[in-house]
C-alpha cells in the first residue's frame, strides 16, 4: 500500500510504499524524547516530494542514523540509516502519515538505550 505523509507545515511531504504491520516504539535518548513511532522500510520504498533542501538533519553517538526534520516546524517525519547488512533503510514516523488509525498498529519497544 503507498502512504502520504508529511511534516506540519508540509514543507515536508513524501510518500512510502509497504505493509505497514508493526510500528517501534524505541527508548533512546532521542526517541523517546520525540515520541515517534517507527515504520522501518527499505529506502527505495521511500520518495521525497518536496526539495531536500527542506530538510534539516541530526546526528548523534555513532552518526549511524540521520534523523530528518523540518526547518520551518521541527516536525520529525522520518530518519535514514542502514541495516546491519548495509542496506539502506528510512525509518518513518507513522505519526505523520494521513489517514493511519494508530491504535490499530501494534507497537514493538525497542531497547535502544542498551546499545
Amino acid at each position: 500500500m503507498k502512504y502520504q505523509g508529511s511534516c506540519h507545515c508540509g514543507d515536508i511531504r513524501f510518500e512510502v510504499e509497504g505493509t505497514l504491520d508493526h510500528a517501534t516504539a524505541c527508548n533512546c535518548s532521542i526517541c523517546e524524547r520525540k515520541g515517534s513511532l517507527l515504520w522501518f522500510v527499505p529506502r527505495a520504498a521511500f520518495h521525497l516530494l518536496t526539495p531536500q533542501e527542506n530538510v534539516a538533519s541530526y546526528t548523534f553517538n555513532k552518526h549511524a542514523i540521520a534523523h530528518r526534520f523540518c526547518k520551518r516546524c521541527g516536525m520529525h517525519p522520518y530518519a535514514e540509516g542502514a541495516m546491519p547488512d548495509g542496506s539502506p533503510i528510512a525509518a518513518i514516523n507513522i505519526r505523520c502519515l494521513e489517514g493511519i488509525d494508530l491504535g490499530a498498529v501494534p507497537v514493538n519497544h525497542y531497547d535502544g538505550r542498551a546499545l
